[in-house]
Protein backbone atom coordinates (compact mmCIF):
# COMPACT_ATOMS: atom_id res chain seq x y z
CA UNK A 1 0.00 0.00 0.00
CA UNK A 2 3.09 2.27 0.30
CA UNK A 3 1.77 3.91 3.47
CA UNK A 4 5.39 4.74 4.26
CA UNK A 5 5.69 6.60 0.93
CA UNK A 6 2.84 9.15 0.80
CA UNK A 7 4.10 10.98 -2.30
CA UNK A 8 1.59 9.19 -4.55
CA UNK A 9 -1.33 10.13 -2.32
CA UNK A 10 -0.19 13.75 -2.20
CA UNK A 11 0.20 13.99 -5.98
CA UNK A 12 -3.35 12.70 -6.30
CA UNK A 13 -4.72 14.99 -3.60
CA UNK A 14 -3.49 18.35 -4.90
CA UNK A 15 -5.39 18.24 -8.24
CA UNK A 16 -8.45 16.88 -6.45
CA UNK A 17 -8.30 19.82 -4.04
CA UNK A 18 -7.84 22.25 -6.96
CA UNK A 19 -11.02 20.87 -8.49
CA UNK A 20 -13.01 20.97 -5.25
CA UNK A 21 -11.98 24.54 -4.44
CA UNK A 22 -12.79 25.81 -7.93
CA UNK A 23 -16.10 23.93 -8.11
CA UNK A 24 -17.18 25.30 -4.72
CA UNK A 25 -15.72 28.78 -5.36
CA UNK A 26 -13.34 28.47 -2.46
CA UNK A 27 -15.76 26.97 0.06
CA UNK A 28 -16.07 23.21 -0.48
CA UNK A 29 -18.24 21.37 2.08
CA UNK A 30 -16.07 19.86 4.79
CA UNK A 31 -17.78 16.47 4.45
CA UNK A 32 -16.95 16.28 0.74
CA UNK A 33 -13.33 17.31 1.38
CA UNK A 34 -13.06 14.56 4.01
CA UNK A 35 -14.61 11.94 1.69
CA UNK A 36 -12.23 12.79 -1.14
CA UNK A 37 -9.20 12.94 1.15
CA UNK A 38 -9.81 9.52 2.67
CA UNK A 39 -10.97 8.11 -0.66
CA UNK A 40 -7.79 9.29 -2.36
CA UNK A 41 -5.69 7.48 0.22
CA UNK A 42 -7.71 4.27 -0.19
CA UNK A 43 -7.74 4.28 -3.99
CA UNK A 44 -4.04 5.12 -4.23
CA UNK A 45 -3.30 2.27 -1.84
CA UNK A 46 -5.42 -0.13 -3.89
CA UNK A 47 -3.69 1.09 -7.04
CA UNK A 48 -0.28 0.34 -5.56
CA UNK A 49 -1.36 -3.21 -4.71
CA UNK A 50 -2.73 -3.79 -8.22
CA UNK A 51 0.40 -2.27 -9.76
CA UNK A 52 2.67 -4.56 -7.74
CA UNK A 53 0.52 -7.56 -8.65
CA UNK A 54 0.76 -6.69 -12.34
CA UNK A 55 4.53 -6.08 -12.12
CA UNK A 56 5.34 -9.04 -9.86
CA UNK A 57 7.50 -10.68 -12.53
CA UNK A 58 9.40 -7.46 -13.32
CA UNK A 59 10.04 -5.63 -10.04
CA UNK A 60 12.78 -8.02 -8.88
CA UNK A 61 14.78 -7.06 -11.97
CA UNK A 62 14.60 -3.30 -11.35
CA UNK A 63 17.05 -1.78 -8.87
CA UNK A 64 14.55 0.63 -7.28
CA UNK A 65 11.74 -1.95 -6.87
CA UNK A 66 13.55 -5.18 -6.09
CA UNK A 67 12.66 -4.95 -2.36
CA UNK A 68 8.93 -4.59 -2.87
CA UNK A 69 6.83 -7.33 -1.18
CA UNK A 70 6.09 -9.33 -4.33
CA UNK A 71 9.66 -9.00 -5.60
CA UNK A 72 11.10 -10.48 -2.41
CA UNK A 73 8.38 -13.12 -2.03
CA UNK A 74 6.82 -11.68 1.12
CA UNK A 75 3.19 -11.82 -0.12
CA UNK A 76 1.07 -14.06 -2.31
CA UNK A 77 -1.28 -13.30 -5.19
CA UNK A 78 -4.46 -14.16 -3.30
CA UNK A 79 -3.80 -11.92 -0.32
CA UNK A 80 -2.79 -9.03 -2.59
CA UNK A 81 -5.99 -9.29 -4.63
CA UNK A 82 -8.10 -9.52 -1.47
CA UNK A 83 -6.39 -6.42 -0.09
CA UNK A 84 -6.98 -4.48 -3.31
CA UNK A 85 -10.63 -5.54 -3.37
CA UNK A 86 -11.10 -4.58 0.28
CA UNK A 87 -9.58 -1.14 -0.20
CA UNK A 88 -11.69 -0.53 -3.31
CA UNK A 89 -14.83 -1.61 -1.45
CA UNK A 90 -14.09 0.81 1.39
CA UNK A 91 -13.57 3.64 -1.08
CA UNK A 92 -16.84 2.74 -2.78
CA UNK A 93 -18.75 2.76 0.51
CA UNK A 94 -17.25 6.15 1.29
CA UNK A 95 -18.84 7.84 -1.73
CA UNK A 96 -22.29 6.26 -1.39
CA UNK A 97 -23.73 9.45 0.20
CA UNK A 98 -22.78 11.44 -2.92
CA UNK A 99 -24.90 11.95 -6.04
CA UNK A 100 -25.38 9.50 -8.91
CA UNK A 101 -23.03 11.30 -11.31
CA UNK A 102 -20.16 10.99 -8.83
CA UNK A 103 -20.90 7.29 -8.34
CA UNK A 104 -20.93 6.71 -12.10
CA UNK A 105 -17.62 8.52 -12.52
CA UNK A 106 -16.11 6.46 -9.70
CA UNK A 107 -16.75 3.28 -11.70
CA UNK A 108 -14.88 4.80 -14.65
CA UNK A 109 -12.04 5.84 -12.33
CA UNK A 110 -11.64 2.29 -11.00
CA UNK A 111 -11.52 0.88 -14.54
CA UNK A 112 -8.85 3.40 -15.59
CA UNK A 113 -6.76 2.66 -12.49
CA UNK A 114 -6.94 -1.12 -12.94
CA UNK A 115 -5.94 -0.96 -16.61
CA UNK A 116 -2.95 1.37 -16.07
CA UNK A 117 -0.35 -1.19 -14.83
CA UNK A 118 -0.91 -3.30 -17.94
CA UNK A 119 -0.42 -0.41 -20.40
CA UNK A 120 3.33 -0.67 -19.77
CA UNK A 121 3.28 -3.87 -21.85
CA UNK A 122 1.99 -2.36 -25.09
CA UNK A 123 1.41 1.43 -24.92
CA UNK A 124 4.41 3.67 -25.70
CA UNK A 125 3.16 6.42 -23.34
CA UNK A 126 1.70 4.69 -20.27
CA UNK A 127 2.31 7.93 -18.35
CA UNK A 128 -0.51 9.51 -20.40
CA UNK A 129 -2.89 6.84 -19.12
CA UNK A 130 -1.59 7.42 -15.61
CA UNK A 131 -2.25 11.13 -16.12
CA UNK A 132 -5.89 10.35 -16.80
CA UNK A 133 -6.04 8.16 -13.68
CA UNK A 134 -4.39 10.76 -11.45
CA UNK A 135 -6.61 13.55 -12.79
CA UNK A 136 -9.93 11.76 -12.50
CA UNK A 137 -10.57 13.05 -9.00
CA UNK A 138 -11.20 16.42 -10.68
CA UNK A 139 -14.40 15.57 -12.59
CA UNK A 140 -15.53 13.53 -9.59
CA UNK A 141 -15.01 16.57 -7.36
CA UNK A 142 -16.97 18.84 -9.70
CA UNK A 143 -19.73 16.24 -9.89
CA UNK A 144 -19.89 15.95 -6.10
CA UNK A 145 -20.17 19.71 -5.63
CA UNK A 146 -22.17 20.81 -8.69
CA UNK A 147 -23.77 17.59 -10.02
CA UNK A 148 -22.52 18.62 -13.46
CA UNK A 149 -19.23 18.80 -15.40
CA UNK A 150 -18.48 22.29 -16.74
CA UNK A 151 -15.75 22.84 -19.37
CA UNK A 152 -13.28 24.10 -16.76
CA UNK A 153 -13.29 20.63 -15.16
CA UNK A 154 -11.97 19.05 -18.36
CA UNK A 155 -9.36 21.75 -18.89
CA UNK A 156 -8.13 21.23 -15.33
CA UNK A 157 -8.08 17.47 -15.98
CA UNK A 158 -5.98 18.01 -19.13
CA UNK A 159 -3.59 20.29 -17.24
CA UNK A 160 -3.15 17.67 -14.53
CA UNK A 161 -2.61 14.94 -17.11
CA UNK A 162 0.30 16.90 -18.62
CA UNK A 163 1.71 17.49 -15.14
CA UNK A 164 1.51 13.77 -14.42
CA UNK A 165 3.24 12.88 -17.68
CA UNK A 166 5.99 15.33 -16.77
CA UNK A 167 6.74 14.11 -13.26
CA UNK A 168 6.22 10.44 -14.01
CA UNK A 169 8.56 10.65 -16.99
CA UNK A 170 11.22 12.00 -14.61
CA UNK A 171 10.36 9.05 -12.35
CA UNK A 172 10.72 6.66 -15.31
CA UNK A 173 14.08 8.18 -16.23
CA UNK A 174 15.40 6.75 -12.96
CA UNK A 175 14.41 3.23 -14.09
CA UNK A 176 15.18 3.67 -17.79
CA UNK A 177 18.18 1.29 -18.08
CA UNK A 178 16.30 -1.50 -16.26
CA UNK A 179 13.07 -0.97 -18.20
CA UNK A 180 14.92 -1.18 -21.53
CA UNK A 181 16.45 -4.52 -20.53
CA UNK A 182 13.10 -5.90 -19.37
CA UNK A 183 11.22 -4.67 -22.44
CA UNK A 184 8.64 -2.44 -20.72
CA UNK A 185 7.27 0.70 -22.34
CA UNK A 186 7.66 4.11 -20.65
CA UNK A 187 7.55 7.68 -21.87
CA UNK A 188 11.20 8.08 -20.86
CA UNK A 189 12.11 5.35 -23.37
CA UNK A 190 9.73 6.64 -26.05
CA UNK A 191 11.08 10.21 -25.82
CA UNK A 192 14.61 8.85 -26.10
CA UNK A 193 17.40 11.42 -25.84
CA UNK A 194 14.80 14.19 -25.69
CA UNK A 195 13.29 12.87 -22.45
CA UNK A 196 14.34 15.84 -20.30
CA UNK A 197 13.08 18.31 -22.91
CA UNK A 198 9.77 16.43 -23.14
CA UNK A 199 9.37 16.67 -19.38
CA UNK A 200 9.76 20.43 -19.51
CA UNK A 201 7.40 20.75 -22.49
CA UNK A 202 4.70 18.89 -20.56
CA UNK A 203 5.32 21.13 -17.54
CA UNK A 204 4.97 24.19 -19.80
CA UNK A 205 1.66 22.91 -21.17
CA UNK A 206 0.53 22.23 -17.60
CA UNK A 207 1.31 25.77 -16.46
CA UNK A 208 -0.27 27.27 -19.59
CA UNK A 209 -3.50 25.35 -19.03
CA UNK A 210 -3.47 26.28 -15.35
CA UNK A 211 -3.34 29.92 -16.46
CA UNK A 212 -6.43 29.27 -18.58
CA UNK A 213 -8.11 27.69 -15.56
CA UNK A 214 -7.26 30.80 -13.56
CA UNK A 215 -8.80 33.04 -16.19
CA UNK A 216 -11.96 30.94 -16.47
CA UNK A 217 -12.44 30.90 -12.70
CA UNK A 218 -11.74 34.63 -12.29
CA UNK A 219 -8.58 34.24 -10.21
CA UNK A 220 -6.45 37.18 -9.20
CA UNK A 221 -2.83 38.11 -8.64
CA UNK A 222 -2.25 35.72 -5.71
CA UNK A 223 -3.12 32.71 -7.86
CA UNK A 224 -0.81 33.80 -10.67
CA UNK A 225 2.00 34.45 -8.20
CA UNK A 226 1.53 30.85 -7.12
CA UNK A 227 1.88 29.69 -10.74
CA UNK A 228 5.05 31.78 -11.04
CA UNK A 229 6.47 30.13 -7.91
CA UNK A 230 5.55 26.72 -9.34
CA UNK A 231 7.35 27.63 -12.57
CA UNK A 232 10.52 28.41 -10.61
CA UNK A 233 10.31 25.08 -8.80
CA UNK A 234 9.83 23.31 -12.11
CA UNK A 235 12.77 25.14 -13.65
CA UNK A 236 14.95 23.85 -10.83
CA UNK A 237 13.86 20.31 -11.68
CA UNK A 238 15.43 20.61 -15.12
CA UNK A 239 18.81 21.11 -13.48
CA UNK A 240 18.27 17.75 -11.77
CA UNK A 241 17.06 15.68 -14.72
CA UNK A 242 19.25 16.99 -17.52
CA UNK A 243 22.15 14.76 -16.45
CA UNK A 244 19.87 11.67 -16.23
CA UNK A 245 21.32 10.75 -12.83
CA UNK A 246 18.97 8.19 -11.25
CA UNK A 247 18.92 9.72 -7.78
CA UNK A 248 18.41 13.25 -9.08
CA UNK A 249 15.63 12.19 -11.45
CA UNK A 250 13.82 10.58 -8.54
CA UNK A 251 14.39 13.73 -6.47
CA UNK A 252 12.83 15.80 -9.27
CA UNK A 253 9.79 13.53 -9.18
CA UNK A 254 9.42 13.99 -5.41
CA UNK A 255 9.80 17.76 -5.73
CA UNK A 256 6.49 17.94 -7.59
CA UNK A 257 4.73 17.69 -4.25
CA UNK A 258 5.93 21.25 -3.62
CA UNK A 259 4.55 22.33 -7.01
CA UNK A 260 1.17 20.90 -6.09
CA UNK A 261 0.88 22.48 -2.67
CA UNK A 262 2.19 25.88 -3.81
CA UNK A 263 -0.56 26.05 -6.44
CA UNK A 264 -3.17 24.87 -3.95
CA UNK A 265 -2.13 27.42 -1.32
CA UNK A 266 -2.20 30.19 -3.92
CA UNK A 267 -5.62 29.07 -5.16
CA UNK A 268 -7.11 28.83 -1.66
CA UNK A 269 -5.59 32.15 -0.63
CA UNK A 270 -6.87 33.85 -3.76
CA UNK A 271 -10.41 32.65 -3.08
CA UNK A 272 -10.10 33.72 0.58
CA UNK A 273 -9.00 37.20 -0.43
CA UNK A 274 -11.06 37.73 -3.54
CA UNK A 275 -13.98 35.31 -3.33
Amino acid sequence: MRIDKPIGTLLLLWPTYWGLWIAARGHPPLAIVAIFTIGTFLTRSAGCVVNDYADRHFDARVERTRNRPFARGAVGKREALLLAAGLTLLAGLLILPLNRLTLQLSAVAVLIAVVYPFTKRFFPLPQAWLGLAFAFGIPMGFAAVLDTLPPIAWILLLATAFWTIAYDTAYAMADKPDDIKIGLHTSAITFGRFDAQAVMLCHALFLGLMSVVGSMSGRGAVYYLGLAAAALLIGKQYLDIRGRDRALCFKAFLDNNRVGWVIFLALAADYALKG
